[in-house]
């Protein structure tokens, strides 16, 4: 059984049909990315996945148990965990209290206590300006932020929306070396991303996804040396 399994999702926006029978599994320790242009349905899927958007026919499921029967707030009690597009980090608060609200659903004074510091020690930075106010950080440190946010709820899936938008190259590396660790220490992550160099080049597998449907599916680096992926995603002629 893989770890999450979305079959023939379809979704829609008012009239607007944005997934059109959406399928893909996510084995336990993979990274697979979602690749595809503005408008294709990657921010969609990951919604639905999330719980943010009710499909109107299909099922998400993790580890077998339905996702859909839950509200967005009670998935991170279910091992999902999502950092949205845009970073979304409370602004008004520090970066301690916007780590702390990573984890408001848990009870675990002395596990909670051991992520904070795994937190502070995969992203320094924030140690340093655990202090600072959020909305005053730097897009590449509320980057950081949204990112150990979602890991303080200890998630067996992190669902991560274009973590590099916006992002100067220099942190854009950083930022899929930090993915790369992250996975390696046991989160499994499903991946949305427009940089798909840089996408394809850390994941397992990956999903090509245009105007809502699934048009291929590979591993990595077979996706690399496609054709119709080097032309469309990649700048190969």
């Amino acid at each position: 059984m893989a770890l999450l399994e979305v079959n023939d999702v379809q979704a829609y926006y008012g009239n607007i049909h944005a997934l059109k029978g959406v399928s893909l599994i996510v084995e336990q320790g993979e990274i697979v990315s979602l690749i595809g242009g503005n408008g294709a349905g990657k921010t969609t899927t990951l919604r639905t996945i999330s719980g943010l958007m009710t499909p109107r026919s299909g099922s998400v499921t993790l580890e077998g148990e339905d996702l859909l029967a839950y509200k967005a707030h009670e998935l991170p009690t279910k091992g999902v965990a999502m950092v949205p597009e845009g970073r979304g980090v409370f602004s008004k608060m520090t970066v301690l209290e916007n780590l702390e609200m990573g984890a408001y659903h848990r009870n675990d004074n002395q596990g909670t206590k051991e992520d904070l510091e795994g937190v502070y020690k995969l992203f320094p930075r924030l140690l340093e300006r655990r202090t600072q106010v959020a909305g005053t950080l730097s897009g590449g440190e509320q980057q950081m932020l949204a990112t150990a946010r979602a890991l303080m709820a200890r998630p067996s899936l992190l669902l991560m929306d274009e973590p590099s938008m916006g992002l100067a190259p220099v942190l854009v590396e950083a930022i899929f070396d930090t993915i790369v660790r992250i996975n390696q220490e046991g989160t499994t992550v499903l991946l949305v991303e427009q940089n798909a160099h840089m996408a394809l080049q850390v994941a397992n597998r990956g999903y090509v996804l245009q105007t809502g449907e699934i048009v291929l599916h590979d591993s990595a680096a077979n996706l690399r040396q496609n054709e119709m992926v080097q032309k469309a995603y990649l700048g190969i002629d």
